[in-house]
């Protein structure tokens, strides 16, 4: 009756799937890639990225590679994670990671993150996935971020799936709908992984907390049961912890502002936020694949408000993220200070609190005042992963 059941599903699924038109939100296919790849290749942007990055590595070299790709895979293997090593090894101490033997080949899953870089938290899950000798997944990017055609090209080829972020209450209706079932019809049809942010922006705040809109989201294809439409996906939480919060004083500036009432957001601000990420020093770097969140889901008593519902399951993966997220001396120390106390001075040194303060005096230059809100907001981004791991006994 079960396998009746699921042919049944799949059978519906695949029909409706026939009559929606992925063509606006989809990566780039076999033919589109090709000729991305020979408009990357002769781009004035990629000389300048790779002086940038790599200048010891011959340009022609580079770009013939680029040229000899044929697939998204061998672009992903000859370009983007020499580029993202690179950038990894140049502004980050370390990178570590647990949980990728869990994955399989033959596994499609749901990657759904914390969100705290725009463009590095897929990007290094994909080169850990490559290493681990996995296929990369799909990722999801705000059109926001579509700034110039080589960006776009760049993005589709790396697999990009474009989520639209604005329109009538109809037309980002129709938007979610249409993102909903092409992320199922990866992970289900096309057994293609799909990463997708837990939150709609960054967390500017330190505080990861899951956007009930992003689980509803999921919810507007496949199975009218809760439950049973989430196990579909295969679930599974990454979670990555930065030792030096990238942007923070950007996210600082947009946070006093947006309080304040006085932030307007200009059309260079996602690029310049997309820049800083990469190029900020970010310590330390560490990532963790949660086993598969079909258990978890398999112990959440049906509730009759689907809204309760949601709330309960997005409560059970911030739980897990607070559980998985990494901490390190700037986050103790912040704790510390905030709190006026001493309860983790074992956990960091007077380097730390070196280090802490010129951190903060760049944020403050950044934002371009100083009080008492600012230090707070600049202390509660390193301070909000303790207290998260403290009030839910991880702690």
């Amino acid at each position: 009756m079960k396998h009746t059941e699921n042919c049944v599903f799949l059978a519906k699924f695949l029909k409706n799937m026939s009559v929606l038109d992925f063509s606006e939100i989809r990566p780039y296919n076999k033919q589109e890639v090709k000729k991305a790849l020979h408009r990357i290749a002769n781009a004035h942007e990629l000389k300048s990225i790779l002086e940038f990055l790599m200048p010891d590595i011959d340009y022609q070299i580079i770009k013939n590679q680029i040229l000899e790709s044929k697939t998204t895979a061998e672009f992903q293997k000859n370009f983007m994670d020499k580029i993202l090593r690179a950038i990894i090894e140049r502004y980050a101490e370390a990178l570590t990671f647990e949980g990728f033997d869990k994955l399989s080949r033959d596994e499609s899953c749901l990657f759904l993150g914390n969100h705290r870089d725009i463009i590095l938290d897929s990007s290094i899950l994909c080169i850990l996935l490559l290493e681990n000798g996995l296929e990369t997944c799909e990722n999801t990017w705000g059109n926001n971020l579509m700034v110039s055609p080589f960006i776009v090209d760049l993005g589709k080829v790396n697999r990009m799936i474009t989520v639209f972020r604005k329109g009538s209450p109809r037309q980002l209706l129709k938007n979610s709908q249409v993102l909903s079932a092409y992320i199922r019809e990866a992970i289900i049809r096309r057994t293609k992984s799909v990463w997708v942010a837990h939150h709609k922006g960054r967390a500017k705040d330190g505080n990861d907390k899951t956007d009930l809109s992003v689980l509803k989201m999921l919810l507007l294809s496949g199975d009218k049961n809760i439950i049973k439409n989430l196990k579909e996906l295969n679930i599974r939480i990454v979670t990555v912890s930065y030792e030096w919060e990238p942007c923070d004083g950007r996210k600082i500036r947009e946070l006093f502002h947006s309080q304040e009432n006085t932030y307007v957001k200009n059309e260079d601000d996602d690029l310049e936020s997309i820049i800083g990420g990469v190029l900020a020093e970010k310590g330390r770097i560490h990532m963790v694949i949660s086993d598969m969140l079909n258990n978890v889901l398999d112990e959440i008593e049906p509730l009759p408000n689907i809204n309760k519902m949601v709330a309960k399951i997005a409560n059970r993966i911030d739980m897990q993220i607070y559980h998985d997220y990494k901490l390190w001396p700037a986050n103790y120390l912040a704790y510390d200070i905030l709190k006026n106390n001493t309860l983790f001075a074992n956990k960091y040194t007077n380097n730390t609190k070196r280090l802490f303060e010129k951190r903060y005096r760049r944020s403050v230059d950044i934002v371009g005042i100083e009080n008492e809100k600012i230090r707070k907001m600049f202390l509660l981004i390193y301070a909000n992963p303790v207290i998260n791991k403290l009030k839910n006994g991880f702690l």
